[in-house]
């Protein structure tokens, strides 16, 4: 008896979840608006803002942008030899440099930028954050501040994501330039054929795509952190041992590269 008087509570449960769960997600594509406005309003950055902003995107790019794009490198060559040698043992090797750059550039390169800026800082500053605005009420109702948002938050917005930007541009440079250099070696004469191909992947819509998914894994790993840090809790709720908002931005990741890959090749 007792425990079928508990059933009825949970649906209530499983609602108030779901509330909860509907409304965070709202909470986190307002924060992202209100913040993508601010990062692109000239009125954002004053003086003290700018030099701020200009601080964030040497901690979280300048800094970190000649070993990673050495990483990235070393980690390059080790895939495109792979690949070259795999397609010449089948007779595909007209084919290898062609899915270098689909499977390297296109697709590896911009996913390892946003999860190296995310471990390194997109999910560092959480409680800098929430120290920096306040404590925040547990209250759905609450507006988000604009004004103290865009003076102590936007400088780490804007810096994580021009450094996922920057990061994914350089490497896919780099990229290709170690593909050409292990295709055709110094030779110049294999530069028609290799701007060629290049060009055949990176067709307009393509192109666009590559570009239009960089921008939202940038965006993503600038918002969703600190969306989650400045999300208000409910009463009495257990603390987490996983950093604010790191479950949602990898899953806003994957869906974003789902995406991207069904709109490209189905």
């Amino acid at each position: 008896m007792p425990a079928s008087s508990s059933l009825p509570a949970v649906p209530g449960a499983w609602v108030r979840a779901l509330g909860r769960h509907a409304w965070s997600w709202w909470h986190l594509l307002h924060f992202g608006a209100v913040a993508v406005v601010l990062m692109l309003s000239p009125s954002s950055y004053d003086p003290a803002r700018r030099s701020r902003a200009a601080h964030h995107v040497y901690l979280t790019t300048w800094q970190v942008l000649p070993w990673f794009t050495v990483l990235t490198a070393l980690l390059s060559l080790v895939l495109i030899r792979i690949v070259m040698v795999t397609a010449v043992s089948y007779g595909l090797s007209q084919y290898a440099l062609e899915m270098v750059v689909r499977v390297l550039v296109l697709e590896l390169i911009p996913l390892a930028a946003a999860l190296f800026v995310t471990l390194r800082a997109g999910l560092a500053f959480n409680a800098g954050a929430v120290a920096s605005l306040g404590a925040m009420p547990a209250t759905p109702q609450r507006h988000i501040d604009v004004q103290r948002l865009r003076d102590s938050l936007l400088a780490q917005v804007t810096g994580n994501a021009f450094s996922v930007l920057a990061l994914a541009v350089v490497s896919s440079i780099v990229a290709l330039l170690l593909a050409y250099l292990l295709v055709y070696g110094l030779s110049p004469w294999g530069l028609p054929g290799y701007m060629h191909t290049v060009g055949r992947v990176f067709e307009p819509i393509v192109a666009f795509g590559f570009a239009f998914k960089t921008v939202l894994f940038a965006l993503a790993v600038a918002v969703v952190p600190a969306a989650a840090s400045l999300e208000p809790r409910p009463q009495g709720a257990a603390a987490s041992t996983v950093q604010p908002g790191a479950v949602r931005l990898f899953l806003v990741l994957l869906l974003i590269e789902a995406a991207s890959l069904t709109l490209r090749y189905f």
